[in-house]
């Protein structure tokens, strides 16, 4: 047995976090016990979890520090409420009937624990690593998390400690605002008065970027720095090397255009997926995208149907959408843009579009702001609280 668990629990200095390993002492996990307690390193000495002294925990278990300690303070805190946090954990997992498929002398816990340099309160430190052990123990014998868990989880959840989220779509519709700009002062403009809200995408259109480089996606990103942003290079060669510039300046996403060759397509997909940003394809004069679609080796993430401002005086074209999704195997996303106004989002989100591009209708408005809300309130959509740390599912 080879099992694996996490925990995190608590705020500010006094936080826990517990990495668990548990398995038997024949197996890799009691070889890695056996060397933790006979070699020792100097500020992470590890620790066996006694309830008090002369009362090891059962299963045996031996704490190992994540951070060096560095003075007397942090070791007393490490082999007084941590140890003790964390072998109360194990051994009311015990009597609580955890371990009840497992002979508790046939296996070992390994439990590295966190202690910040600055925390203080033991109270909190005892009951946040007591939590947090539990929890990691429950996970590891629940083999937690499981496949379906992980995947519906991954794109709505964001890192608590990062101090910024990656916004990811997983929640349409979504307005996207398209600065075909090329003045910074009014894109400085645009992004303080679009509201600040979830369903919101920023996109550096290709006007914006061929004025001032991929760099301006590090200005738009200084004034809205948790904002999902589009580069839109409307690639039409060397869609490798394009899609990851695109990703070291920090862009969200990528857009390659469907006239491009299909190999080109594919490899700037390719290396989007590479480099964690979603690659877009911009339909503008393709005469039949689910076609395209069907061609490619590698699905996009999301198609743009694009009328072009050239062409803002024809009709609403939304295409097939339906059959554009079957192409891509049902999971992609779909954007409309040109020209679109407040009344038509009824039916563009009727007709399956799932991202509503919208350039002057809010960029060129003389009241921003309400613009923008105008279009929001169309998509009927509450906030999205990202920033949730779940302690449990």
């Amino acid at each position: 047995m080879y099992l694996v668990g996490e925990a995190l629990i608590g705020e500010g200095a006094e936080l826990a976090h517990i990495d668990l390993l548990l398995g038997n002492k024949e197996g890799p996990v009691g070889n890695a016990f056996a060397n933790a307690v006979s070699q020792l390193s100097m500020g992470h000495t590890p620790l066996l979890a006694v309830v008090r002294p002369n009362l090891l925990t059962k299963p045996a278990t031996v704490v190992i520090p994540k951070v060096t300690l560095k003075d007397m303070e942090q070791v007393n805190e490490m082999f007084g409420p941590v140890q003790a946090a964390v072998a109360k954990a194990v051994a009311d997992s015990l009597e609580e009937g955890l371990f009840k498929d497992v002979d508790i002398e046939d296996i070992v816990i390994l439990a590295s624990a966190f202690v910040h340099p600055e925390a203080k309160d033991y109270n909190r430190i005892y009951r946040y690593n007591y939590g947090a052990t539990k929890l990691a123990l429950h996970r590891a014998l629940d083999k937690f998390p499981d496949e379906k868990t992980l995947v519906y989880e991954k794109d709505r959840a964001a890192h608590g400690i990062m101090g910024f989220k990656v916004q990811r779509l997983w929640d349409p519709p979504y307005l996207q605002v398209a600065m075909d700009l090329v003045d910074m002062g009014k894109v400085a403009q645009v992004l303080k008065e679009v509201p600040q809200n979830d369903h919101v995408i920023i996109e550096a259109g290709t006007p914006l970027i061929k004025k001032f480089g991929l760099n301006v996606i590090g200005e738009i990103r200084k004034l809205r720095p948790n904002a999902f942003i589009i580069a839109d290079m409307k690639i039409l060669d060397t869609g490798n090397l394009e899609a990851r510039m695109a990703a070291d300046a920090t862009a969200d996403a990528v857009v390659v255009s469907g006239l491009a060759p299909v190999s080109t397509i594919e490899k700037a997909i390719s290396e989007a997926r590479k480099v964690g940003i979603y690659s877009i394809i911009d339909m503008l004069n393709v005469q039949s995208p689910a076609k395209l679609i069907e061609k490619l080796k590698v699905k996009p993430d999301i198609v743009e149907l694009h009328r072009a401002i050239d062409a803002e005086d024809t009709s609403y074209a939304w295409g097939d959408i339906p059959a554009m999704k079957k192409a891509a195997g049902g999971k992609l996303l779909c954007a409309t843009a040109g020209g679109i106004r407040v009344e038509v989002v009824k039916d563009a989100l009727k007709a399956g579009a799932d991202i509503l591009v919208v350039g002057r209708g809010i960029t060129a408005s003389k009241d921003i702001e309400h613009a923008a809300n105008e279009f929001i309130e169309q998509l009927n959509r509450e906030e999205i609280d990202q920033f949730r740390i779940m302690t449990d599912f």
